[in-house]
């Protein structure tokens, strides 16, 4: 078997045990479940709220934005993972090994994808029953989101990766978050983005958050809401184009500037940044 053979391999069997300890350790388990319970809250909440005078109810045109939301939201959870890893010494142990950087980055998207998916099932299933209609009784519909939330986690995840290595210490990702929930505001995700100024509009065409809503959207809303859309059209081909390219960025950059991080990475940089943490706790 070749190094990198290897490397995947122990990389697959990383995530696996990383995502199977996520259920099983108490904290992490709340976190799982915490937050798309609060969505299932806020989509019930909007289930019988008219958007204008189009006929469409808010909670069900909010339900498929939600879940791209989410799928696109695992960029923040591996770039806290990864900064984590990076000030606790587990990067530094990972680039000792043959591989070790490889292996580390396989089981991070295994494990991060992995609970992505559980989670958007804890959030689809009861939103599902709850509110009405989804056109969710065609394979075609199910195919869509599939495709739809595979390509987009290739799309976040790298660019998740690229933007924890920034970070050496877990408390700076709250200036990554805050601007995060500003794409997620004007991309369409809470309220149709037609009911915001052109401008904006094309502001959040540019990322990922609004395809990926697009795209669920595609998938789960009867054709007839595609009325609301930009153009009235799913515009599943852009779609493809825009999650590909962004993929694509993500698969050239990702390496390079993990490499150079791990570069700099060293047991007196760890021991510096352990004592930072120690001092700011005591």
């Amino acid at each position: 078997m070749t190094p990198t053979a290897t490397a995947v391999r122990g990389g697959w069997e990383r995530g696996r045990t990383e995502l199977r300890q996520s259920f099983t350790n108490g904290t992490e388990l709340v976190g799982h479940l915490l937050w798309p319970t609060l969505m299932v809250i806020v989509t019930v909440f909007l289930r019988n709220t008219s958007f204008g005078g189009t006929g469409f109810l808010l909670g069900t045109l909010v339900l498929p934005s939600v879940l791209g939301m989410n799928a696109a939201m695992s960029m923040v959870s591996i770039s806290q993972q990864l900064t984590a890893d990076r000030e606790d010494g587990t990067l530094l142990r990972a680039k000792a090994t043959p591989n070790g950087m490889v292996c580390y980055l396989i089981g991070k998207i295994i494990s991060v994808a992995g609970g992505t998916v559980v989670d958007l099932a804890i959030f689809l299933v009861p939103s599902m029953i709850l509110v009405s209609g989804l056109a969710t009784g065609s394979v075609g519909s199910w195919l869509t989101l599939a495709w739809v939330l595979v390509l987009g986690l290739l799309a976040a995840l790298p660019i998740g990766a690229v933007l924890g290595s920034m970070f050496t210490s877990a408390r700076g990702q709250g200036l990554l978050t805050l601007p995060i929930l500003a794409l997620v505001g004007i991309s369409g995700i809470f309220y149709p983005i037609t009911a915001l100024p052109d401008w904006l509009q094309w502001v959040a065409q540019v990322f990922p958050v609004y395809w990926l809503g697009l795209g669920m959207r595609s998938a789960l809303l009867p054709d007839s809401a595609v009325s609301i859309e930009i153009g009235q059209s799913w515009r599943h081909l852009e779609t493809i184009g825009v999650l590909g390219a962004w993929f694509a960025l993500g698969l050239v950059v990702a390496p390079i500037v993990l490499r150079r991080m791990a570069r700099r990475e060293s047991g007196s940089a760890v021991a510096q940044r352990r004592e930072r943490a120690l001092r700011r706790i005591g």
